[in-house]
């Protein structure tokens, strides 16, 4: 008995030690050292610090260097005739991203909204494969962000210290493009934050589920239990609609800007006169990336899922089609006292119900939707497509990319 409660406290400890160092990056990002990124809603002194951040980096901060440093008298090198859909590309999506995660942590909590609460429902290996994915969640937001933070914090050094003299001022030179350099990657690396962490979100909480499938697919060859599949079934198609409908006006409002920023860099980059090169619309190159980047992650991910979910049609037909030869492979062919078609009609009628299970699984396709439309590899083709050949052409007319 003893032996046995020993066993039990050992097996518990060690489920706390895993769960923490499982999910250390949910602490992580509800701890005071991300409230500048997170958005923590759960009082009022957290809430005014989250707004008064994103307020000052997301919205003075972009405008009042739009202003100040237009710099309309500046060489061919140091204008910024694009420097406004740049700001107000960034600064759209912050807002979007902001309001996303503030809702999401006001409604839910980042456990709860990751559906780390469901843990226990789920098998250990669709456990640990998420806990994986949490490990590299972290990894995958910084491969984005750092690097287009370092291309920017390049850009920006180097347009300080060259037009030094040019760019306006206030009393001591140095100063002055010090903390205007500052503030303004600041703003930079915090908006550009915010619009990634959403992406990743989205991609964690679209990895949980197709560890789910994957889990599910193997449920045909285990067991034969009907009612034990559709409930699993109707559970995933369940967790899939809650997804869609949390994360639908960011992705519908993320296409819809993505390609709107991308044609009005195209319209104002071919105007007569315009002056285009890496110094000039660097930044703008810069950005569209950014966005299109983010952009890609959603879709990409919303399509592998919604690939995964309907591909589970095809593993009911297979194991019909299994089930049905089996059927007919024992049958007794030395058995006089039925007859052949007797045989065939009672077999069809013991399958009978497992044709009602495929056509369940033909006519209630999973997936991610957003407002009715089904998000899978025929939209991504042909998004991916009209957003590459704009970036691809905007990135000709910067730096000669053909």
């Amino acid at each position: 008995m003893a032996d046995s409660k020993e066993t039990l406290l050992i097996t518990t400890i060690n489920h706390k030690i895993n769960t923490k160092s499982n999910y250390w990056i949910i602490d992580a990002l509800e701890s005071n050292s991300f409230s500048w990124i997170f958005p923590d809603q759960s009082d009022l002194r957290k809430a005014g610090l989250s707004w008064s951040i994103f307020v000052l980096l997301a919205i003075c901060v972009p405008i009042l260097s739009h202003f100040a440093f237009q710099c309309s008298a500046c060489d061919q090198h140091h204008r910024r005739p694009f420097d406004w859909i740049v700001q107000s590309s960034l600064s759209v999506f912050s807002a979007i991203s902001f309001v996303s995660l503030s809702y999401f942590s006001r409604k839910y909590g980042l456990r709860r909204f990751l559906f780390l609460d469901k843990m226990c429902d789920v098998s250990d290996k669709v456990r640990q494969g998420y806990s994986d994915q949490l490990h590299k969640a972290m990894k995958f937001f910084c491969a984005f962000v750092i690097p287009c933070f370092l291309a920017d914090s390049i850009y920006k050094i180097w347009w300080f210290i060259s037009g030094a003299h040019q760019i306006p001022y206030i009393s001591n030179i140095y100063l002055s493009h010090t903390l205007a350099c500052i503030l303004l990657l600041g703003s930079w690396l915090y908006r550009t934050s915010l619009f990634f962490l959403v992406c990743v979100l989205f991609k964690l909480t679209c990895s949980m589920q197709i560890f789910r499938l994957q889990d599910f697919a193997k449920v045909f060859e285990k067991q034969g239990d009907v009612g034990l599949i559709l409930m699993e079934h109707l559970s995933i198609r369940r967790t899939l609609r809650i997804i869609s409908h949390r994360f639908r006006g960011f992705v519908l409002s993320t296409l819809i800007l993505v390609t709107a920023s991308q044609f009005a860099s195209l319209l104002v980059m071919t105007r007569t006169g315009s002056l285009v090169n890496i110094s000039t619309a660097g930044e703008l190159m810069l950005c569209s990336l950014t966005l299109v980047s983010g952009l890609f992650i959603c879709l990409r991910n919303a399509a592998k899922i919604t690939h995964k979910a309907q591909s589970v049609t095809s593993l009911a037909a297979k194991w019909h089609t299994c089930a049905t030869v089996d059927s007919f492979d024992d049958m007794d062919p030395t058995d006089e006292t039925q007859s052949p078609s007797a045989n065939i009609t009672s077999e069809r009628s013991n399958n009978h119900f497992d044709a009602h299970q495929l056509t369940y699984f033909e006519n209630n396709r999973a997936g991610i939707t957003v407002f009715g439309f089904m998000l899978d590899r025929t939209y991504l083709h042909t998004i991916f497509a009209i957003e590459m050949s704009l970036t691809l052409w905007l990135l000709n007319q910067t730096i000669g990319f053909s």
